[in-house]
């Protein structure tokens, strides 16, 4: 029977945020990744009251259906949490976290999905994108309005249709079934990394067999923080097979592996359910992660986006056209310029054998000549000294038409000495 011979979990608060929002786990049954979002503050407090509560309350399910409902089951419970939360603090107003989930229940995968971050599949050395973000860009992707590769730069691309939090009192969770297959690599993450790192990039450290699970979470990590890692990072890898190749123990990282402390503004009535303890006091508010935020699902928003990528679409043409408008405006005034300067210029050659002023440069600009005889003359080429054939042959440049006609009066009279 298939089982997680490795795991591993890092999570890293990236090179610009002054603190870490996500947080991860490694479980006996479960695992998981969260990325948290806040209001005015509060996405650290969200994932880690999410963390916490799944990696104390994980179980391992008989049946597949039975892990389907059960991973819903405690998103929706660690949501209530969250929810609480807010009720007693409420400058955690607005925060919320998206979560992955996946546990092994025989020879079959059960992946509990909502939000943005993400679970791949790495199988026989090639990597794919398991679940599907709950984003409104990603509804854009769907309908074809836009590329997958316009989306990793859309402006909107932060904007959540479904996460967990006061935002949401009955998410919406995704679940997917996989077969568990040996030697297949699977990575869950969050933003931080699939937003910042290229698929191709993940795939090449996915492939290093000879590391533990542990040892390519840091490489991956470590391709996050080459790019910039603007973001928080945390990632998640867990290597199937048949025979347990480390200890798989469990741990929590990022946010939710530190208590979490805040000032509430006021007291507040304790609702029923009391709030795990990852909610202490004296926590200096977080500032809220830039670009993120929860929008619910609506024809009308998807609506303006699509609007918005018209609008987005008419200024690129247009700037486009103005931009190589400029241009041809630049290089034709350019070569107008340069053209005018070289009918300023003269030059002494030949002509049908006979010594002749040219007006312009002995050069082609394609099929144009930028010179042309100005003024021939009765005077034989084969008729001069040899020095002076020899100059005139390979052509003698003047900056006035008064000077080339000096220098044609001169190989006048030479070509007229015995």
């Amino acid at each position: 029977m298939t089982t997680f011979v490795r795991a591993g979990a890092v999570s890293h608060v990236g090179r610009v945020r002054s603190n870490n929002q996500d947080s991860g786990f490694i479980g006996n049954h479960i695992h998981g990744v969260a990325d948290g979002m806040g209001g005015h503050a509060g996405g650290d407090v969200a994932s880690s009251i999410v963390v916490k509560y799944l990696a104390e309350n994980e179980q391992q399910f008989a049946t597949v259906n039975d892990a389907k409902v059960g991973l819903e089951k405690l998103l929706h419970e660690a949501n209530e949490l969250v929810i609480e939360a807010v009720a007693e603090h409420a400058e955690l107003k607005g925060m919320g976290t998206t979560a992955d989930l996946i546990t092994l229940v025989g020879d079959d995968l059960v992946i509990g999905h909502i939000g943005d971050s993400r679970v791949y599949r790495f199988h026989q050395g090639e990597l794919m994108q398991f679940t599907i973000d709950h984003t409104f860009v990603q509804r854009l992707v769907d309908a074809g309005r836009i590329t997958p590769e316009e989306a990793l730069v859309h402006p909107r691309r932060s904007v959540l249709m479904r996460v967990l939090g006061d935002v949401e009192t009955d998410p919406d969770v995704d679940t997917y079934v996989a077969p568990a297959v040996a030697g297949d690599r699977w990575l869950l993450c969050s933003d931080g990394l699939s937003s910042y790192v290229e698929e191709e990039a993940m795939a090449e450290v996915l492939a290093r067999t000879v590391e533990s699970s542990r040892e390519v979470g840091d490489d991956l990590v470590q391709l996050a923080l080459d790019n910039g890692a603007p973001d928080n990072v945390t990632v998640v890898v867990l290597e199937i097979g048949d025979t347990v190749l480390e200890p798989i123990r469990p741990k929590i990282v990022g946010a939710a592996s530190n208590p979490l402390r805040y000032t509430s503004r006021a007291p507040r009535r304790r609702i029923k359910r009391i709030v795990p303890d990852v909610l202490q006091s004296r926590r200096r508010l977080a500032q809220r992660p830039e670009n993120e935020e929860f929008v619910a699902p609506s024809d009308e928003f998807l609506e303006q986006l699509i609007a918005e990528e018209k609008r987005r679409r008419r200024w690129r043409r247009f700037s486009w056209a103005t931009t190589i408008l400029l241009m041809l405006g630049l290089i034709g005034g350019t070569s107008a310029l340069a053209y005018n300067w070289t009918q300023q210029q003269y030059y002494v050659g030949i002509a049908d054998d006979h010594v002749a002023i040219y007006q312009g440069v002995k050069a082609t600009l394609g099929p144009i000549e930028l010179s042309h005889v100005v003024q021939p003359t009765d005077v034989s080429v084969d008729s001069l000294p040899a020095y002076q054939h020899m100059q005139v042959r390979s052509t003698i440049p003047f900056s006035s038409l008064e000077d080339a006609q000096a220098l044609v009066e001169r190989l006048r009279d030479a070509a007229n000495q015995p």
